[in-house]
């Protein structure tokens, strides 16, 4: 029975293995490949140019810069969705005032969770909709609508959100965080509500305050699921393709005004589909799969903790 199971296994092994090489590790080998190409994506014919797409993406002032912007969202989107959610989570679940020493949940708290999660079900079709009108440079649009009635902004001279270089990257970071927000949530309240009543009931007896709970009891009891939330939020901060060329301006995917939008993705595709240039786009996409798996094992190392058991 010893030697006969691993014939078994490698029969239920074999075929996921195979799938997963040519569906998933195969197109990565073909892109690295490309890469090291001229292909211009619209012929078979193709040379063989080496390193030269790299040391290309070295002197690319446009790509230099949306690799800045992939950095800023990954430094502040992570930190504030995880912050936010962890804040209204831990108010959900333990902020309650009761007869078991004012840790339960808050009245409607389920409730509350549908609401903040109702962003997270809206496409991003919705949302470039939704917030299109919020960021409208007019009277109409919510947020000029809103300065304008506090007397914050002249009507005639309204914010122009998404065409100012210096504000259509905060806009970006904040339609992120609103559509996130409500997902984490939910996750950090599932992982608190596994946490035993009577720890914090004990915290309360010694005299402990809400502060002192929540960074002694509950952040240190939530690490590794805070840990996971920044793993994936730091791979939405590398590929928010979708929403930056869905709600920016400029030709051919956004990244506008004058490329202060621009994302590493987005200047991909621009390069892909408008200026035939499958081999450079490629070298991209390799600098995002390193740049991601980097990030992600560097995350993980650095956010190491022994668990703790309860």
């Amino acid at each position: 029975m010893r030697h006969g199971k691993y014939p078994f296994i490698v029969g239920f092994l074999f075929l996921p293995i195979v799938l997963y090489v040519g569906l998933v590790l195969w197109p990565y080998a073909q892109t690295f490949g490309y890469s090291l190409t001229d292909w211009s994506g619209a012929s078979q014919e193709m040379n063989f140019i080496g390193l030269d797409n790299y040391t290309r993406l070295l002197d690319d002032e446009v790509f230099g810069g949306a690799l800045l912007h992939n950095l800023l969202l990954l430094v502040l989107l992570p930190i504030v969705t995880i912050l936010i959610a962890l804040f209204f989570a831990f108010m959900l679940n333990v902020g309650g005032k009761g007869g078991t020493g004012g840790v339960q949940g808050v009245r409607g708290a389920g409730f509350y969770k549908v609401v903040f999660f109702f962003p997270q079900v809206l496409s991003i079709a919705i949302l470039a909709v939704l917030w299109g009108a919020v960021y409208r440079t007019d009277g109409s649009g919510l947020a000029n609508g809103v300065l304008i009635k506090l007397g914050l902004v002249d009507a005639g001279d309204p914010v122009q959100w998404l065409s100012d270089p210096g504000l259509v990257l905060w806009c970006v970071l904040a339609v992120l965080v609103w559509s996130g927000v409500g997902f984490y949530l939910v996750l950090f309240s599932a992982a608190m509500q596994s946490i035993p009543k009577d720890i914090y009931e004990a915290a309360l007896l010694d005299g402990s305050g809400r502060g002192q709970t929540f960074f002694r009891i509950t952040l240190p009891l939530l690490w590794e699921t805070v840990q996971t939330a920044w793993v994936y939020l730091a791979i939405v901060a590398m590929d928010a393709f979708a929403l930056v060329s869905s709600i920016t301006p400029g030709a051919y995917f956004g990244g506008g005004p004058d490329h202060h939008s621009e994302i590493i993705s987005t200047y991909l595709m621009r390069s892909f589909l408008r200026n035939g240039e499958a081999g450079y786009a490629c070298a991209m996409g390799v600098v995002i799969f390193f740049f991601t798996l980097i990030l992600s094992i560097v995350s993980l190392w650095a956010t190491k903790r022994d668990k703790i058991e309860y």
